[in-house]
């Protein structure tokens, strides 16, 4: 019998260095080795800045940020603006990473102009009274010919997890009308959501074993989930009936660390972030019953936080690189620092593929970059990795969203527990 534990043990630990065993060695064991910042479009000193909310100091620990889009008559992009969800409480009420010691501080939403650059608070009409706020993942659907548009939050409120449904209307953008509070048996643990249409979407839930279970298992289970990168989470699809009551069905199971979701703009494909095993899935998607098909995965240098597809396709990874690092920010320790890693995962031809499958994807990439995202991940046949922004944490730490508007080729990041929003692009 001893033999038989012993052994069982053994092919268990195995399992476990074989899937796990590249994430451990680069992100977890030892610290990547970063400049102070490096962006793709040139020097970062002259083509970054942070933007800050000077008088409340509130836009801090912007865990999601996302597009809201204004189009024309024609489906053409006429305005863009970003949506910033921050929450200056995050180290006290983190029901991911934890601790869950104050939930009371109330978050906010802020709205920033791509065109003319300002910035602006964003109220909340309407919210339920005694009712929390603490985004974490949110989209909203564009507005077409000056339409409301859905606006859909993660909120990590004391009791449970619940989705949030607001309306931003363009002729007062800098206030968003609560509908209603969404709940389900099914919101374990909600994370990140992507839009199938204005009452729609996915939803990732990120743990089975979540830290608002009762002490110690809270403490313990969800962290042992996390590092054996145990695939107990998963993805839902939703939709919202005219009368409020929900239709889910679960699309996606057997994810490590289901993370970020994104909608390609085609609607054929649906990416997901697995954040403990260090990969992205990529899904064949049916647009008429939201049903989904593993297509693949592509391995990335850190670990994926959120993702969003831009308007050239191109896949924005952004995450953490380095887990011990960002664990020790989270708990506040003295001099702690984060770094900050995105990259663009583009999709490759073909036509492109060299003489042998097995000499393309032992080749070098991403070699403009100080730390080139090939001396961690390996690299494959469906994607071209490439760094757009990197940095230990003096500049910019705690990367958990980028953003990139293709139109000015600017990039916008936002950092789980750093202070404003980065911005790079041309001078």
């Amino acid at each position: 019998m001893p033999y038989k534990f012993v052994a069982t043990l053994a092919v268990l630990l195995a399992t476990l260095i074989y899937r796990t065993g590249r994430v451990l060695k680069h992100n977890v064991l030892n610290l990547p080795s970063f400049p102070e910042a490096y962006y793709v479009g040139g020097d970062y000193k002259e083509h970054c800045t942070i933007i800050k909310d000077e008088s409340t100091n509130t836009i801090n620990y912007c865990e999601d940020i996302t597009f809201w889009d204004h189009l024309d008559e024609e489906d053409h992009l006429a305005r863009r603006f970003v949506l910033l969800g921050c929450d200056p409480n995050r180290k006290a009420w983190n029901t991911v990473m934890g601790p869950l010691r104050d939930p009371e501080p109330f978050a906010h939403l802020w709205l920033y102009s791509t065109e003319s650059g300002s910035l602006h608070p964003v109220t909340l009409d309407n919210y339920p009274k005694g009712h929390d706020f603490h985004p974490l993942g949110m989209e909203v659907y564009p507005s077409k010919a000056g339409a409301p548009s859905n606006l859909f939050i993660v909120n990590h409120a004391r009791a449970n997890t619940t989705i949030e449904q607001f309306v931003l209307d363009p002729t007062q953008p800098t206030t968003a009308t609560h509908v209603r509070t969404l709940t389900s048996p099914y919101f374990v643990s909600p994370n990140s959501v992507a839009l199938t249409s204005p009452t729609s979407f996915y939803v990732s839930n990120d743990h089975l074993m979540t830290r608002r279970l009762p002490s110690p298992f809270g403490k313990i289970l969800p962290v042992i989930e996390s590092l054996a990168a145990l695939p107990l989470s998963w993805l839902a699809h939703v939709t919202i009936s005219p009368d409020g009551t929900l239709q889910h069905k679960f699309v996606a199971f057997g994810v490590p660390f289901a993370n970020g979701v994104a909608v390609s703009h085609d609607g054929s494909q649906v990416a997901l972030s697995s954040t403990t095993l260090g990969e992205v899935y990529f899904y064949d998607r049916d647009p008429l019953t939201n049903d989904l098909k593993f297509s693949h995965s592509v391995p990335v240098p850190l670990l994926p936080d959120n993702i969003m597809y831009a308007d050239d396709g191109a896949l924005i990874v952004t995450g953490h690189p380095h887990f011990p690092s960002l664990a020790a920010v989270a708990a506040n320790q003295t001099g702690a620092k984060a770094a900050s890693w995105s990259v663009s995962l583009r999709p490759i031809s073909n036509t492109i593929h060299t003489k042998s499958k097995r000499d393309f994807v032992q080749r070098a990439y991403d070699l403009r970059a100080p730390l080139s995202a090939s001396a961690i991940a390996p690299a494959t046949l469906t994607h071209e990795v490439e760094t757009l922004f990197q940095s230990d944490g003096s500049v910019f730490g705690t990367s958990a969203t980028g953003l990139v508007d293709t139109r000015t080729g600017t990039l916008y990041m936002s950092g789980l527990y750093e202070e404003g929003m980065l911005i790079c692009g041309p001078k």
